[in-house]
């Protein structure tokens, strides 16, 4: 519009000058009078015109560019992860859509790989957020530099990415060969600020033939989940590695959210029970105190033991609840058992990265007036490799207020004899699978008794895990005092068979004004004295 009315003014210029120019001209000369004022007037106001509508027509074609280039932008923006420059699920699941239309018949097909990084969060957890900003935007470089130019690659949130790519449908070991590459080069060290961050990927694979016998409405999110399952199953499998998608491991996933869905449910109906297992003095045969070990009440499956539900508790982060929980309920039922016998509680390495974490249970020692020095907290040494330095600190502060630590499983991790001199131990668990095998392993027989020689350099007690007949039992008493559990002074028990035990033993507890006042951090022994009410035989 500018410019047609800039345009108009011209002719009218053209028209109008071509009357009045020539008068002027003449004027100047002093052969004619001045120009008709209107007229002259009316050239001066087609030049304003002009000038107004040619300026108008600048300014609105430079907005108008802006606004192209904006929205250029917002639709970059729109299709692409800000952080790394890849492609954002959006945006890859319209590709991949169309690369699965382009299909032609059998010969030719798509790949997608899922990328997820391995341990990722410890790296932000101990480096920093801007640490963990450089490891995805460098992970995503290397990626791209193994892609051939039909590849697209996606970041689709936190540090998940995946790629998709044609390949001949006789050719899957082209997409393996590409996997292999992915990993090598993920695998190496990434730079950031002086130091070196190691991280690795597990890739999950998954073919566009896999939809040819199950045609599906969105056969690009189909793929992109079939390639998750992949992932998932790798990272179960140990991580650093890939795995093509199979039919049965959908329907493992499937089990797993269930029981993820399940565990969640018990803790909140109170479904996971502890369960006791016998430690024995060998020497003196004498029953000793109980290893509290978790049990699921599952509605569905019945009694569920903890290999299957613990390292999923810790995956999804609901271990401390129903740690707490069980702990809570060994109190109470280890208070009705003879103050002499002892209570031994495993810790995840989960918890252990709780700062609050000595804290938590000493409040729960109050709480439920029991006394310190009969609890035990058993610690794996996998604790040992993730902050030391927490780890000692919490040691130190729950062996202050009486509780006795131990370390747990000892002689299947990586803990070196530095560390046990420098972290305050009360007492080492040899793990049952050296224990078990002493029948006539001439090999497990010496590396039992170098265990035993070092703990006793160490003035450290012994327990000894996996007892299940007399001829093990027989092979570790002749290395001197400890404790020792196992099947073969009974498996693990219900809290009511415990008791039922107990009374035939005539070790039922007797809790008096004493056992009150030890209890840690109790500020107030006349209140608890009002309480108890003296002594009561329970």
């Amino acid at each position: 519009m500018t410019l047609g009315i800039a345009f108009a003014a011209i002719v009218l210029f053209v028209g109008t000058a071509g009357t009045v120019m020539p008068t002027i001209m003449r004027a100047w000369r002093g052969l004619a009078e001045g120009p008709d004022v209107i007229l002259a007037n009316a050239l001066l106001l087609n030049i304003a015109l002009i000038l107004l509508g040619w300026h108008r027509y600048k300014a609105l074609n430079g907005q108008l560019d802006a606004h192209k280039q904006s929205e250029q932008e917002a639709r970059r923006l729109a299709e692409l992860d800000d952080l790394t420059g890849c492609l954002n699920r959006r945006s890859f699941s319209e590709k991949l859509a169309g690369m699965l239309g382009e299909r032609k018949g059998g010969e030719s097909a798509v790949a997608v790989i899922a990328i997820d990084l391995d341990n990722f969060k410890q790296v932000n957890d101990l480096n920093g957020h801007a640490a963990g900003d450089s490891v995805l935007t460098e992970i995503a470089r290397r990626v791209l530099t193994q892609l051939p130019d039909q590849a697209v690659l996606a970041r689709l949130g936190g540090d998940e990415f995946v790629c998709a790519l044609p390949y001949a449908a006789h050719a899957a070991d082209r997409v393996e060969l590409l996997a292999t590459r992915m990993i090598e080069q993920v695998a190496k060290p990434v730079p950031h600020d002086g130091n070196s961050i190691d991280i690795t990927v597990s890739l999950g694979l998954a073919s566009s033939l896999n939809l040819d016998d199950q045609p599906t409405d969105n056969p690009a999110h189909d793929l992109m989940h079939k390639a998750d399952i992949a992932m998932y199953h790798a990272k179960k499998q140990g991580k650093n590695r890939f795995y093509w998608f199979e039919a049965p491991m959908e329907n493992e996933l499937r089990f797993r959210n269930e029981l993820e869905a399940g565990i969640r449910r018990g803790i909140e109906k109170g479904e996971f029970v502890p369960y006791y297992e016998q430690q024995i003095d060998l020497d003196s045969g004498e029953l000793v105190g109980f290893e509290m070990l978790a049990r699921w009440n599952s509605p569905e499956m019945g009694l569920v033991g903890p290999d299957i539900f613990i390292p999923i508790a810790e995956e999804i982060g609901v271990i401390a609840e129903m740690s707490e929980h069980l702990i809570e309920q060994a109190f109470a039922d280890a208070s009705e058992w003879d103050s002499a016998l002892t209570l031994s509680v495993n810790i995840s390495p989960v918890q252990m990265r709780d700062p609050w974490f000595a804290q938590k249970i000493l409040k729960l020692l109050v709480k439920h007036r029991f006394p310190a020095h009969r609890l035990e907290i058993e610690i794996t040494e996998t604790c040992l490799h993730e902050n030391i330095g927490m780890v000692r600190s919490m040691i130190t502060s729950l062996r202050n207020q009486g509780v006795k630590v131990s370390l747990d499983d000892f002689g299947t991790g990586y803990a070196s004899l530095s560390q046990l001199k420098s972290l305050p131990f009360d007492r080492l668990k040899i793990d049952r699978s050296f224990i078990s095998e002493l029948r006539g392993e001439e090999q497990n027989t010496k590396l039992v008794e170098a265990i035993v020689s070092m703990s006793d350099g160490l003035k450290m007690p012994i327990t000894a895990e996996g007892i299940e007949d007399e001829d093990i039992l027989a092979a570790l008493k002749k290395w001197g005092q400890m404790k020792g559990q196992g099947y073969h002074y009974g498996r693990p028990e219900p809290a009511d068979k415990v008791l039922e035990r107990l009374q035939t033993k005539g070790r039922l507890a007797t809790v008096s004004e004493g056992d009150i006042a030890e209890v840690v951090g109790e500020a107030d022994n006349d209140t608890a004295r009002k309480k108890d009410g003296g002594s009561r035989a329970v």
